[in-house]
């Protein structure tokens, strides 16, 4: 029985796809289908229990061995090339074929509003939807559907497992919680605070200005009286001053030396 589980074991690793009971029991005749699930659920309880880096699941119609979620930044650091992603439009496409299949190219279209042309064929290059057959109606239009990789992407044991609306609402609303979580963090941990934020945002354009003015004036060592005083000179007071002036010089000038 334990050699049996070994071999069961190792097959499943070995294997670059989930493996199937009936699959494992083209390897291992003498055993039945049933046995092989109990010893699969053996693993899987074991390796639960172990609480390591990897474990076993049921994905995709099959079992594979997959590591845990939490050590993911480590895997990236590891792994140069980066994972493919989808752009918008093709996750937009691929999330109607997922929940509406098998469908047509112009069924899908009516529901995003516009061409789908590019992002199908880009689906069908990375293998997540393949073409199912063909429309009996005029013109013989190609049915999409999702692939068994597209169930191992998005670890689904099958398509029943795919989140209903109310789920896909609750998980928007958790991702949302989180993200705002995140944003509050990163002010904090650079230590500011939201109204802190505001302030310099709301920040007067007219007392930066008026703030700027006075510190021109006091570069110059001039204050805002002084040059009121200066700009207020009367010019008769100036005028009289110089005509007196003028007078005592002549004075001094008619006074006989002694």
């Amino acid at each position: 029985m334990e050699r049996i589980k070994a071999v069961i074991e190792s097959l499943i690793f070995a294997s670059d796809t989930p493996l199937a009971p009936e699959k494992i029991r083209v390897v291992l005749p003498d055993v039945e289908k049933k046995e092989i699930k109990e010893i699969i659920d053996q693993l899987i309880a074991e390796y639960k229990e172990r609480n390591g880096g990897i474990f076993l699941q049921e994905i995709a119609g099959g079992f594979q061995f997959r590591t845990s979620p939490e050590l993911s930044q480590w895997i990236k650091k590891l792994k140069s090339t980066k994972p493919q992603s989808l752009s918008p439009q093709a996750m937009e496409t691929l999330a109607i074929i997922a929940y509406k299949q098998p469908i047509i190219k112009s069924e899908i279209e009516s529901i995003r509003g516009v061409d789908v042309g590019a992002p199908l064929k880009s689906l069908l290059e990375k293998k997540l939807i393949r073409i199912v057959g063909r429309k009996d109606v005029p013109g013989k239009p190609i049915i999409y559907g999702t692939t068994r990789k597209f169930l191992e992407v998005f670890n689904l044991k099958d398509l029943l497992d795919l989140p209903s609306l109310r789920e896909l609402k609750e998980l928007n609303r958790d991702q949302e919680s989180a993200d705002q979580e995140s944003i509050e963090q990163e002010i904090e941990e650079l230590g500011i605070t939201e109204r802190e934020d505001m302030d310099q945002k709301i920040v007067n354009p007219e007392v930066i200005e008026e703030k700027t003015e006075k510190q021109e004036i006091e570069g110059l060592e001039i204050t805002e009286r002084e040059i009121a005083v200066q700009g207020t000179v009367n010019p008769e007071v100036i005028e009289e001053k110089s005509k007196e002036q003028e007078i005592d010089e002549i004075e001094t000038e008619d006074v006989p030396d002694l």
